[in-house]
């Protein structure tokens, strides 16, 4: 016997309420080492979850001791997402203690990622770019992988000590600042994210084509405001030849080979000779840059702007890499176009 009309309407409402009442399955636990990585992420992870943030955009991802939070959060981890120990040696160790479900892309390892080796002086130039700064492979280098997804297990024993700031040789880490190789990336989170959380495999592959899309989009426009073969300009320190490499820039030199380091009397003095007897038009300043540094240089002609790698004024989530990178482009545009 049929159940009647106000029954049935009763078994409906009570299935629907069970049903929002279920907990949605939990989206994965996945960290990521840096603002702009944690960017990456975040747009392949958009409507399933929110990854984890390691080091605060404030901070330097060369000296930083991890928080309580922090290691319970690696602990957690399904996925760890890190440029690689040439920017972080620090996060070595605690990525060695993972447990054993845990998965880790180092995307300095990618197979596909273009890499440019660090220069070993402040003073750029044709000498520079004959030095072997061609595209290469991280698998000529020693790391091993585990496979294409960049998961890896063992760690070679590159001689990297916490708190040195980053390597003067071998590979320059500021790999995300060719949007290029973002865009690599985004398919191999996404690809490992489905391998974890195969509910939601659509939805991270979907959201990697969409960013791949943005992403596109984004370096036609910087490729267009950004004129090719401009040299006549200063940055604070060598983190930029990625983005240089990709626009056709080449800087004329930087005021300190590493953020870590202070430039010394000699160094300021070769800069101001330097600035006295060229074209420079623009010095490119970051943050953590101390303005007597600027003052010693004391060259009014100079048209200075802080620009910033990590997107420390951006805030982070989905849309931190397209901006950190856009704002980048503004300012070198700006710059140029002031002539």
């Amino acid at each position: 016997m049929p159940l009647p009309i106000s029954t049935r309407l009763r078994c409906v409402f009570f299935a629907l309420g069970a049903a929002a009442a279920s907990p949605a399955m939990a989206a994965p636990n996945v960290v990521a080492d840096i603002a702009p990585v944690h960017g990456l992420v975040s747009m392949v992870m958009q409507g399933v979850g929110t990854p984890t943030l390691l080091v605060p955009p404030s901070a330097s991802p060369h000296h930083i001791s991890l928080r309580p939070s922090d290691a319970r959060a690696l602990q957690d981890a399904a996925l760890v997402v890190t440029i690689g120990e040439e920017l972080a040696p620090w996060l070595e160790k605690p990525l060695q203690s993972l447990g054993e479900k845990a998965q880790i892309i180092t995307l300095l390892d990618l197979p596909g990622t273009t890499l440019h080796m660090v220069r070993d002086t402040e003073s750029f130039g044709a000498a520079e770019e004959e030095h072997d700064h061609e595209h290469k492979h991280k698998d000529e280098h020693k790391h091993a992988h585990e496979n294409e997804s960049g998961h890896k297990d063992d760690h070679d024993s590159h001689d990297h000590h916490a708190g040195d700031g980053h390597d003067h040789s071998g590979l320059d880490p500021h790999a995300w600042l060719d949007p290029q190789n973002a865009t690599l990336w985004l398919g191999a989170i996404a690809q490992t994210l489905a391998q974890i959380d195969p509910d939601n495999a659509t939805t991270y592959q979907a959201n990697a084509t969409a960013g791949a899309q943005e992403l596109a989009q984004l370096q036609a426009e910087l490729a267009s405001a950004l004129p090719k073969g401009r040299s006549d300009y200063l940055v604070f320190h060598d983190a930029y030849q990625y983005f240089e490499a990709r626009f056709g820039l080449q800087p004329a030199g930087a005021i300190s080979l590493s953020d870590a380091t202070s430039p010394s009397a000699g160094r300021l003095a070769a800069l101001k000779d330097q600035i006295e007897h060229s074209d420079i038009a623009c010095v490119f300043t970051e943050p953590q840059l101390n303005s007597a540094v600027l003052n010693a240089l004391d060259n009014t002609s100079l048209r200075i702007t802080e620009i910033d790698p990590l997107g420390r004024a951006h805030a982070t989530g989905p849309g931190h890499y397209t901006a950190t990178l856009r704002a980048l482009g503004q300012a070198f545009a700006n710059c140029f176009a002031n002539d």
